[in-house]
């Protein structure tokens, strides 16, 4: 994220989403909600809308 503009976001999330973000935080691999958030979100993207517009 180095040099990058971030904006914050509010998401509501089900109790269980939390939980195995907090898991995932917990295990060491990501350093906080907001990067494995990130993480997640930058998949999406590349496989729903990058993807497609390299075909």
């Amino acid at each position: 994220m180095r040099g990058e503009s971030v904006k914050l976001v509010t998401v509501l999330l089900p109790e269980a989403y939390l939980e195995g973000l907090d898991e995932l935080v917990r295990a060491n691999m990501y350093p906080s909600r907001s990067a494995a958030i990130r993480s997640a979100v930058r998949d999406l993207l590349k496989k729903e809308l990058w993807e497609r517009r390299e075909r």
